[in-house]
C-alpha cells in the first residue's frame, strides 16, 4: 500500500504526518523493534528541494547513489541543419544557431525525442548528475531520501528514482504545493493524507491541492494539523466535498518542543502513535485488491 502525504503549503505538518505514519506502521514505534503490522515499510521522501524527514528519522548505514538525467549531445560533423529535432521538441529545449542545434539543459525533459527524429545519426545522449538518492535505515523502517542538486531546475527524475524504491508499506513525503513535482510523487498512490493548516492562507492552498488529487482520481481524507479551535470554512469544505477527516491534532507546546528537538512523536507520545495507527487502520479498512495493484480504495482504479 502506497500512501502519499502533501499539503498545499510548507509549514502545514506534511512531513510529521508522513514520518509519524512510518513509523505507527511498524507497530510498537520503537527502533529495532522487530514487530511491524503491515510488513515491510518505507518512508520515501519525495521533498527533492528542500528533504528534512532525515532530521526526525535519523538513519543509519546511509548509502548514496547518484541520479543522473540523460542530455542531447550533437555530432557537428554529421549534423546536416535539417532542423528536424528543433521542430520536434515540443519543450523548446533547442535552437539552431548556423547549423549545429544548442540545447538548453534545465528546459530539456529527456524525452530523447532528438535522437529518434535524426535522419543522420548525429544525436547521442550524455548523463548528467542531477541529484542523489540517500537509503539507510531507522529501526525497522527503510528511508529513502531523494536530494536534488543546487541549481537544478526539476527534481522529477530524482522522484522517480527515489519512488522506484517503494516496497510493501510505503509512505511518500510529497513536496509541498500542487507543482508537477507534487503529481510525480503522488504516481500509483492508494490514498493521499492531505494535511491542512487551519488558516485561511493554509485553506486557500489546500484547496488546490485537492484540486490536484481531485483531477486525478485519487481517493483521500483530511489530517486537521495545529488545531487551536474550529476553522469553519476548512470543516464545512470536507463536508461539502464529503472529505473524511482523519484528524484533528491540535497545537501542543509540548510535541512542538519535540518536533523542533528532532523527535518522533509516534516514539515519544503513546497518545499520538495510537492516532497515528487508528488513521492507518481507517485507510486499510477502504484498501481492498484490485487488479495488478495489491491495494485500491473502494476498487476504483
Amino acid at each position: 500500500m502506497k500512501i502519499a502525504c502533501l499539503s498545499g503549503k510548507g509549514g502545514a505538518g506534511k512531513t510529521m504526518a508522513a514520518v509519524n505514519l512510518a513509523v505507527a506502521a511498524t507497530g510498537t514505534g520503537t527502533p529495532g523493534t522487530a514487530e511491524n503490522r503491515f510488513g515491510k515499510v518505507v518512508y520515501i521522501d519525495c521533498d527533492v528541494e528542500e528533504p528534512n524527514g532525515h532530521l526526525f528519522l535519523k538513519p543509519e548505514d546511509v548509502q548514496e547513489t547518484a541520479v543522473f538525467t540523460l542530455l542531447p549531445s550533437f555530432d557537428a560533423d554529421k549534423c546536416t541543419g535539417c532542423r528536424k529535432c528543433v521542430d520536434f521538441c515540443r519543450y523548446h529545449a533547442l535552437i539552431q544557431i548556423r547549423k549545429t542545434p544548442i540545447v538548453f539543459p534545465e528546459v530539456c525533459h529527456s524525452c530523447g525525442g532528438c535522437l529518434l527524429v535524426c535522419p543522420e545519426d548525429a544525436v547521442q545522449e550524455v548523463p548528467k548528475q542531477v541529484g542523489v538518492l540517500e537509503t539507510g535505515v531507522s529501526g525497522p523502517v527503510r528511508i529513502v531520501t531523494g536530494r536534488l542538486q543546487p541549481g537544478e531546475a526539476s527534481g522529477i527524475p530524482v522522484i522517480r528514482e527515489a519512488l522506484k524504491q517503494a516496497d510493501g508499506m510505503t509512505v511518500v513525503d510529497c513536496p509541498p504545493g500542487s507543482a508537477c513535482s507534487v503529481m510525480e510523487s503522488v504516481t500509483d498512490a492508494d490514498y493521499c493524507i492531505l494535511v491542512a493548516e487551519p488558516t485561511a492562507f493554509g485553506f486557500h492552498n489546500f484547496k488546490m491541492v485537492y484540486e490536484l488529487v481531485s483531477l486525478l482520481g485519487l481517493p483521500c481524507g483530511v489530517i486537521m494539523n495545529k488545531v487551536d479551535e474550529a476553522y469553519e470554512p476548512l470543516e464545512a469544505f470536507c463536508r461539502q466535498q464529503k472529505l473524511p477527516v482523519l484528524a484533528r491534532i491540535p497545537y501542543n507546546p509540548a510535541m512542538a518542543a519535540l518536533l523542533a528537538d528532532g523527535k518522533v512523536l509516534s516514539r515519544e507520545v503513546p497518545a499520538m502513535r495510537a492516532l497515528f495507527a487508528d488513521i492507518l487502520d481507517t485507510i486499510a479498512a477502504q484498501v481492498e485488491p484490485a487488479g495488478d495493484s495489491p491495494y485500491r480504495i473502494g476498487g476504483a482504479v
